[in-house]
């Protein structure tokens, strides 16, 4: 193939790109609402939005989204940033690959583009384009995403430390370099809302920081993943009554179930806790579903049982609806703003 027609070829699949939701361009209430008379997961989804709306218009609760999965990629990226805008969370628990590879990928003025679950992935292979399953990636782009946060940890002072602190740096860069404006961790970075990412080398970040020690033989920075641990459970303390909205399960979900155990352990006395709501295709066959259900998590004393709901669906489908509901209610504007990142000023 010649480069010419590789190019082509490649243009051509790389020309439709995903469209993030606006939750705001649409009020999810009377659909909510309707579900809640229904059955099976659309009632579990009107209960979830419920107990998501209670967490929300309690003054005092501080609130934490989780992400696993590849929602961000899949449309769902402005409807974490417009919670957050809104002031409806005020930390965020994340895997690396829907914080970097995602949304510092898109603020760096790259795009995910729809594509073809079943394409012949050789051929997209030979044409530097990532899958994920009908979403693709440029994979040259995501390469420069990775020269990036090399640069980004190039010009910092070689020390441990924690993904919030390193995604914080991330946010002040692209303060003066996105070329997208909007995005999730410069919106966190705007409203003081902290980032942890606790696996954050699995990801984008982690190629450009292997690099940047590569080329920094004893004088680099490094991610301290016990800092990280430490930090959010600083902020559990902090928080008093607590609410997770989560979407997907894994090392996010458990990771923020976990600073209640920790901080009982440090001698704290803090709630479980006290709303939860997962969404999640997980199975619980393997004993996990994910990082356990909801229930099951009470009895490690992680969350109580009283307001908790697990909604068993693909996440973009839904979480947009819950999410327009809860804004267009519109008790987020009363809500102050916990601003946890200046515990860390």
């Amino acid at each position: 193939m010649t480069d010419s027609k590789r190019s082509n070829e490649k243009a051509d699949l790389l020309s439709k790109k995903v469209e993030h939701i606006d939750i705001k361009s649409f009020d999810a209430r009377p659909i909510v609402e309707a579900m809640d008379k229904m059955a099976f997961t659309s009632r579990d989804l009107a209960r979830a939005t419920k107990i998501f709306n209670m967490a929300v218009e309690e003054p005092d609760c501080a609130i934490f989204l989780t992400l696993a999965g590849s929602t961000s990629a899949g449309g769902c990226m402005h409807v974490y940033r417009d919670l957050v805008e809104a002031g409806m969370v005020d930390a965020i628990v994340s895997t690396g690959a829907s914080i970097v590879d995602m949304d510092f990928f898109e603020a760096l003025g790259y795009s995910h583009y729809q594509g073809d679950p079943f394409m012949d992935d050789g051929k997209l292979r030979d044409l530097y384009i990532d899958r994920i399953y009908d979403t693709y990636i440029d994979e040259e782009e995501l390469q420069a995403c990775d020269e990036s946060i090399k640069i980004i940890a190039d010009g910092l002072e070689r020390r441990p430390y924690s993904s919030r602190e390193f995604i914080w740096e991330m946010g002040r860069w692209l303060k003066e370099n996105s070329v997208k404006k909007g995005s999730l961790i410069e919106t966190c970075y705007d409203h003081n809302v902290p980032i942890f990412v606790p696996a954050f080398s699995d990801c984008s970040a982690g190629f450009g920081l292997v690099k940047h020690q590569v080329e920094n033989p004893g004088n680099y920075l490094s991610i301290d993943s016990v800092a990280d641990f430490r930090e959010l459970t600083d902020i559990k303390i902090a928080s008093g009554s607590s609410g997770l909205l989560m979407v997907g399960g894994g090392v996010p979900k458990n990771f923020v179930q976990d600073t209640v155990v920790c901080a009982e352990i440090l001698g704290k006395d803090v709630e479980m806790h006290k709303y939860a709501v997962q969404i999640t295709v997980a199975d619980v066959r393997d004993g996990a579903c994910s990082s356990s259900t909801l229930k099951e998590a009470s009895s490690w004393g992680k969350v109580d049982t009283v307001w908790e709901q697990m909604v068993y669906a693909e996440a973009s489908s839904v979480i947009p609806l819950l999410a327009s509901d809860a804004y267009h209610r519109g008790a987020w504007k009363n809500r102050p703003r916990r601003n946890f990142a200046n515990l860390f000023k």
